[in-house]
């Protein structure tokens, strides 16, 4: 991303305005503009590009429907011919159109032969805050996307405890790991579980940044490296696209990135449970029980139901410092995606307060999230016969609310808590969001953030 947006005042002249605002636009410009863009047939959308008297290019018009959207000129920086644009627009909205001028250029090419040798514009802003913070937020999404991207051959827990060592290297920060065997040595029995059917050894990593007498944040993410689905194993159809199984780890160094880039005045902490959901002679059953770290025991009712498990073990451990709030993010259920869709996230918090604030932030970062209910009445349907708990309801009925009620109960009550069920992926092409993995409620969560702790 490096010199795709710059602070500078110099470039070709890029009007970038709504629609409804074009008319207006027109009238202000010159009889040649007007006969140009008139006689070319310009739908009043898209690009447009206008010449000088010598045939060339003097200035460029994009005309979208709502500026305001972060993604509304993710195709733009992959339509204009090389060269550097100076932005005219109106100054609120160039957060939005920096962003999104960015996050167009992603690629991930890592397994790609003949590479694409395509040089991209630049974009010039006369504002040099405007870049830096577009440019924090671009990268923390293409770092999400990378690592979800990334085939599990090369995303196992490991690699994961690696990207987030070169992380954490880059803003100073510490990371520990619990490796293998170690983990029941220091009571993460369902991490350990769940994990140790693999060749890939589970680990629970830990990093920690800033300050110690700051205001402690801590994120939890769902490290799944693949899902097979254990013994109750997946069709081919479910597990073709596992590999994004880790998104909510992806996710939390994502956000990681960006509350260290911005230098936030909190105590980071980030937890991720990494593991592969494989099927071996030590795989765990449908079942079996396992006591928790937090002492709750755990009736087994489905291995596809892994990701909760990893989870619990990590949010008793997050809970112990009594942090300010814990965001936990994770490909949870599909339960969610059938009530939400698969582009907009849902959440679960135990705090009025603030999922309000966070719905309010995710609206004003153009980044929106839902919140769904933790509806009590439904713990009924964790009812063990032999355990405390079972890790899955026996209906997939109101799945997502039975998983974040299950995670619930391994979060004190006291701590300020919010669940994300988020799909880290994208279907289909959209302007800067390409088929593949994508960054969820990272912006929305940042934005609180930010105006609490900046």
């Amino acid at each position: 991303m490096n010199n795709l947006l710059v602070a500078s005042n110099a470039g070709i002249p890029l009007f970038i305005i709504e629609k409804k605002s074009y008319a207006n636009w027109l009238n202000t410009q010159s009889q040649r503009t007007q006969n140009w863009l008139q006689n070319t047939n310009f739908s009043e959308k898209g690009l447009a590009l206008l010449p000088n008297e010598q045939g060339e290019l003097a200035q460029a018009l994009f005309v979208v429907s709502n500026i305001n959207d972060y993604f509304a000129c993710g195709d733009l920086i992959k339509q204009l011919p090389q060269g550097q644009y100076l932005l005219n627009s109106e100054k609120d909205h160039h957060s939005a159109i920096c962003f999104g001028w960015l996050v167009g250029a992603y690629q991930f090419d890592r397994y790609i032969t003949n590479k694409s040798d395509k040089k991209f514009a630049t974009l010039a802003i006369n504002n040099a805050d405007i870049v830096d913070n577009a440019t924090k937020a671009a990268q923390a999404t293409a770092l999400t996307r990378d690592l979800v991207n990334t085939p599990a051959a090369d995303m196992m827990p490991t690699d994961i405890a690696q990207a987030t060592q070169e992380l954490a290297a880059k803003f100073n920060g510490k990371v520990k790991q619990i490796i293998g065997d170690e983990l029941l040595v220091h009571n993460y029995p369902t991490i350990h579980a769940v994990g140790r059917a693999s060749v890939h050894t589970p680990c629970l990593i830990d990093l920690t940044w800033g300050d110690e007498t700051n205001p402690k944040v801590t994120l939890v993410g769902k490290g799944v490296c693949f899902d097979s689905g254990g013994l109750d194993l997946k069709p081919a159809s479910g597990m073709r696209y596992m590999k994004k199984d880790m998104g909510g780890a992806a996710h939390v160094l994502g956000l990681a990135s960006l509350i260290m880039s911005h230098n936030l005045n909190v105590r980071l902490r980030v937890l991720i449970p990494a593991v592969e959901n494989a099927v071996s002679s030590n795989a765990f059953r449908p079942g079996d029980v396992i006591k928790t770290r937090q002492g709750l025991t755990v009736e087994i009712d489905n291995t596809d139901a892994e990701g909760r498990l990893v989870l619990c073990d990590a949010l008793t451990e997050a809970s112990t410092e009594n942090p300010d709030v814990i965001f936990d993010f994770a490909t949870l259920t599909g339960a969610c995606r059938v009530a939400l869709g698969t582009e907009l996230p849902g959440f679960f918090s135990n705090t009025e307060e603030l999922a309000t604030d966070l719905s309010i932030s995710g609206n004003e970062s153009k980044d929106p999230v839902w919140r769904l209910p933790l509806h009590k009445p439904y713990n009924d349907m964790l009812k063990s016969q032999v355990a405390d708990t079972l890790n899955s309801a026996a209906s997939g009925l109101g799945g997502a609310i039975t998983a974040a009620l299950y995670l619930q109960k391994f979060v004190s009550c006291d701590i300020p808590w919010v669940h994300f069920d988020v799909m880290a992926w994208n279907n289909r092409n959209l302007p800067g969001r390409p088929i593949g993995g994508e960054a969820f409620g990272i912006r929305a969560v940042f934005n609180y953030l930010e105006k609490r702790y900046a």
